[in-house]
């Protein structure tokens, strides 16, 4: 009997260990999601914030705000468990707001660059932008190094007026890609660096009569486009960065891309 209750013992030691060990691993998973959760700025939802004034990226359409950045933030959302909140803002005030945290992730046709990711973080790529030279179609501006002295309407702070003034162009604001092309037509400035994107998804539904398109992919390498984070969110952008991984694995990133962008833009051999 006292060998028999030795036995006995000795299995409930085994089994009250599992249990533990389950218990622990359970707990573990649950802390995790807890973790991510409370860096939330709101119960339930993924703040983002986005200028909402780029189409196709994101644009407003009968008042509603749509764009590929837009549906996709919905999706991302969505893998996330989540809800997507969109607050729109004008781009320096994204990046207040984002080091104040009034936003979990701002998207918003945004790279990697030294200076930011220095104060942010930022996610794994979801597109790979181009650029392109729009001109009047009677310049002679043919390439990256013919703008040096010219007047170039770029968005300020983007990665177009970036380059643009690397190539010693002088810039002027213009953040509407409609109203930069209008000031191109109208003589007001010699061209502007953009994304080949944003024309293709224009001229589906506009005349480009008068311009003149250019991708200088082979001047410029394509910009890794990403969404930046604040430094105290590192378990939200990691479970982001899962989202990213499964949209693109179902399609869901391409599919979008080819709707917005008429083309699929989400790979860097495109």
């Amino acid at each position: 009997m006292k060998k028999l209750r030795g036995v006995l013992f000795s299995l409930a030691i085994i089994a009250l260990t599992f249990t533990l060990a389950a218990c622990g691993s359970k707990g573990g998973s649950s802390n995790g999601e807890s973790s991510f959760k409370s860096e939330l700025k709101n119960k339930g939802e993924l703040t983002i914030g986005l200028e909402g004034t780029y189409a196709p990226y994101s644009y407003r359409k009968d008042g509603k705000l749509t764009g590929f950045e837009v549906e996709m933030g919905r999706a991302l959302a969505k893998e996330m468990g989540l809800k997507a909140k969109f607050v729109p803002g004008k781009w320096d005030s994204l990046i207040a707001g984002l080091g104040s945290q009034k936003y979990d992730v701002v998207i918003n046709n945004i790279s990697e660059t030294p200076e930011r990711k220095k104060a942010y973080d930022f996610s794994a790529p979801y597109i790979y932008s181009r650029f392109a030279l729009i001109t009047p179609d009677k310049s002679s501006l043919s390439s990256l190094k013919d703008i040096s002295g010219k007047k170039f309407a770029e968005g300020t702070g983007t990665n177009n007026e970036r380059v643009a003034k690397k190539y010693k162009a002088d810039t002027v604001d213009s953040g509407d890609f409609s109203a930069t092309l209008s000031l191109i037509r109208n003589g007001r400035v010699d061209g502007t660096l953009n994304s080949a994107e944003a024309w293709y998804s224009y001229q589906k539904n506009n005349s480009t009569k008068g311009l003149k398109f250019k991708d200088v992919s082979n001047e410029e390498k394509p910009v890794e486009i990403k969404a930046m984070f604040n430094k105290k969110s590192p378990q939200t952008r990691k479970q982001f960065n899962k989202a990213i991984q499964a949209l693109r694995k179902d399609g869901t990133l391409k599919k979008l891309s080819v709707k917005y962008f008429g083309k699929d833009i989400t790979e860097n051999d495109k």
